[in-house]
């Protein structure tokens, strides 16, 4: 009997494999091309994937003699590769191009994070949470286009703006995070939390199901390990893995630029995440972006980013720069090469997941980010289709939706893009965007490309009180 019940689902899955539906109007078939496995390592010819009510309905559908005439057929050429719709779990829309502080932007940014193959986003730290709440509405509403977006809400911890540390006890930010599930964000961050503060929250967002990630500290100064946050129950960490390796005398970035990964301390921080199932968001490319630009073909453009600014915001852009170069976070990005590929090595691909964690001055942009994290997991000497597992499937499974997104399979929601070229041939393959589908729902990027060029930023002077956070202050005072 016990054999028999472990056949069960083999058995079901063959059924559904065998039925063969009757297609009709809004069904969607994509025919020809290949398919990225994120389950499995590979590609295989994609024979038919039929779309229906915004999920896969059938994948390696067998479509030899059926009637095709109610669906819209999609040929796709033998260059070009179906894969799972990207997920940044550290998706800022936040952009800063006066230096006056920043302010989320969910006009444009939405049009290039879904061109760019980005059909999920956890924004990891909302500045004006309740418009960043109203513009995932008009999405899910189809009053707007833009990926889909896991709200979560403020920063918990002085990264949010108003925030009283002493008026934040543990009863308050329970409360808090009680205030914001029913508002119906999917997931919390902490940034600048005391351990206290972070128990609670953890503690209180697994009560209401939501995830708890945080960019935590060493212990310094009353911050937060990640050692310690990890025994404390949270579900990812961002940026510094933690451990031993980070003493608390000093903060994580001193540390960190100076991480041994063959030193014991760095081996029993990885065992620890392997053990309590721990995922790490290692945020790689934005540290060049902020130092010397190197390596220089991870920042090369294929698309100029600049040519979204509004032409006066382009030039407020441009008279700053060149940008100070960050030194310290061009050596750190070295030493997060070297750590999230010591990571990989000591059994971690599974727990390893894509955040761009790049809030924009101007010159780059979060949707575009993305394909830059893919290559700098490369670089980092992961193979590309580890890398685009971290970037589908991972994130899906660290976020609790792994039987929901980041997979092409039966019962899915309906998220892909197409790219022309094999990206496990060169990764840099990812950047060539054809086709882009979410829940279902087919769009061309140069279409959405085009309607965001020119369109981010103030027209005028007199226009960018808003974009210098000066009315969104005063509407949070």
């Amino acid at each position: 009997m016990k054999r028999l019940l472990s056949l069960l689902p083999f058995c079901i899955a063959v059924l559904f494999a065998q039925v063969r539906y009757t297609f009709q109007p809004g069904d969607t078939i994509l025919r020809g091309g290949w398919v990225f496995d994120s389950i499995h390592d590979g590609v295989r010819r994609n024979i038919g994937i039929v779309v229906r009510n915004g999920e896969f309905l059938e994948v390696d559908a067998n479509l030899a003699g059926r009637d095709l005439g109610a669906a819209r057929v999609v040929n796709l050429a033998d260059d070009e590769y179906i894969l799972p719709g990207l997920f940044d779990l550290h998706a800022h829309f936040a952009v800063d191009l006066f230096g006056a502080g920043r302010v989320d932007e969910y006009t444009v940014n939405p049009l290039l994070f879904l061109a760019n193959g980005v059909t999920s986003t956890f924004p990891a730290g909302e500045v004006d949470p309740e418009g960043m709440m109203e513009a995932r509405k008009r999405i899910d509403n189809g009053q707007q286009i833009g990926p889909r977006i896991m709200n979560s809400g403020p920063y918990f911890g002085s990264a949010r703006p108003g925030w009283n540390s002493v008026a934040m006890t543990p009863e308050a930010i329970r409360a808090d995070v009680r205030k914001w599930a029913a508002l119906g964000i999917k997931g919390l961050k902490a940034k600048g939390i005391h351990p206290d503060q972070l128990a609670a929250l953890i503690d209180e967002g697994h009560r209401h199901g939501l995830t708890v990630t945080g960019h935590l500290d060493s212990g310094f100064r009353n911050s937060v390990n990640p050692r310690d946050a990890i025994a404390m129950g949270i579900d990812r960490v961002e940026h510094f893995m933690g451990g031993d390796a980070l003493t608390a005398d000093k903060s994580a970035y001193s540390s960190l630029e100076h991480l041994d990964t063959a030193s014991p301390e760095v081996a029993a921080i990885f065992k620890t995440y392997l053990s309590q199932n721990v995922y790490f968001d290692a945020t790689l490319a934005t540290y060049g972006s902020f130092s010397d630009r190197q390596p220089k073909e991870l920042y090369e453009y294929w698309t100029n980013e600049m040519d979204f600014l509004t032409p006066y915001a382009r030039t407020v852009v441009e008279s700053h720069l060149p940008r100070r170069n960050n030194e310290q976070f061009g050596r750190l990005l070295t030493a997060k090469l070297k750590e999230v590929k010591a990571f990989y090595d000591a059994g971690g691909p599974s727990l390893i997941t894509l955040g761009t964690d790049h809030p924009s001055w101007g010159e780059f942009w979060s949707g575009f980010m993305s394909h830059r994290e893919l290559q700098a997991l490369v670089l980092a000497g992961i193979p590309p289709a580890a890398a685009l597992k971290i970037g589908t499937i991972n994130g899906a499974r660290s976020f609790n939706m792994g039987t929901k997104l980041g997979a092409i399979e039966r019962g899915r929601w309906a998220d892909l893009f197409v790219v022309q070229g094999n990206p496990l041939d060169d990764i840099r393959n990812t950047r060539k965007v054809k086709m882009v589908m979410k829940a279902g729902e087919i769009y061309d990027p140069s279409v959405l490309l085009a309607s965001a060029k020119g369109k981010m930023g103030p027209v005028s002077a007199e226009d960018a009180a808003w974009w210098k956070g000066n009315l969104r202050f005063a509407k949070s005072q």
